[in-house]
């Protein structure tokens, strides 16, 4: 695997350690794409537990898909913020598309398109959050891990929300999370349309904290917090191994501290006034 997919990274995983946490209330499907490329996207919803229009989450998977111990990780945090007032959209951007872990984390035009066709797939999400009665669509965020994280900062970048916002009518995204994502998307610099939280590992060896932390941005609010001793996927429940010559597994220190901050940050962000 050469350095440009390593930099897109994924969360290409093998052990799942335990079984996932409670069923999604719900499977939806909701159609995402342009022109001929459109398809049926398929999500878990998991229903706010107050009442009232209330606060969506968007949750992206890394370039592995659905696997067994992203799952059970995003559906622990879909769990976690339910419990503070939001709808969470678990979101399967590959498993639709027939996309295999294997052909996705060892394809450098596959990651590179999936960068541009997920950003159009959080906005059609949350359109169709929109829709909902129990959602308020001025209050909808995205948390990713891996390349869904990339995905993450994509969707907050200003010229990003400039065209789907601004230009083609999608509900804005209010704030990102990026778990260990690639950031040399950013080129250094980023403006930015709504703060992000970014959790990088100081022993990443996949994707680079330091490129994280060196990120000089504008127009929101823009922070990183390293865990030193972190490798990538520190959030998942597997055992520390090697994939394609990199480190992944979880860090237990790591993965309570930032679901604690992960929470904190998108109830806080819920909590400010976005008429706009």
């Amino acid at each position: 695997m050469n350095r440009c997919c390593r930099l897109i990274a994924c969360a290409a995983l093998v052990t799942c350690l335990a079984a996932a946490p409670g069923a999604a209330q719900e499977i939806v499907k909701f159609d995402t794409g342009v022109g001929r490329e459109r398809i049926k996207l398929g999500a878990e919803l998991h229903r706010s537990r107050s009442e009232g229009p209330s606060p969506a989450a968007i949750l992206l998977h890394g370039c592995g898909g659905w696997q067994p111990a992203v799952r059970y990780t995003l559906r622990s945090y879909a769990e976690d913020l339910q419990k503070l007032g939001f709808v969470v959209l678990n979101l399967d951007s590959f498993g639709p598309r027939s996309y295999s872990a294997d052909e996705m984390c060892a394809s450098n035009e596959r990651l590179r398109q999936a960068l541009d066709y997920r950003t159009t797939d959080v906005f059609d999400a949350a359109r169709f959050l929109q829709g909902q009665s129990f959602v308020d669509a001025r209050r909808v965020f995205v948390v990713g891990q891996s390349n869904g994280g990339s995905v993450a900062l994509n969707v907050v970048r200003a010229s990003t929300q400039d065209e789907y916002v601004g230009r083609r009518g999608y509900p804005a995204i209010r704030g990102a999370v990026a778990y260990y994502p690639w950031c040399g998307m950013l080129s250094g610099k980023a403006r930015l349309a709504a703060p992000v939280q970014v959790f990088s590992g100081g022993k990443d060896d996949w994707v680079s904290a330091r490129e994280c932390a060196g990120v000089e941005a504008s127009g929101a609010d823009y922070k990183v917090t390293v865990y030193a001793d972190a490798p990538h996927s520190f959030d998942l429940q597997i055992a520390h191994q090697k994939y394609a010559g990199f480190s992944i597994g979880n860090d237990p220190v790591a993965a309570e501290d930032s679901r604690r901050r992960m929470t904190a940050f998108l109830s806080g962000q819920a909590t400010k006034d976005h008429r706009r």
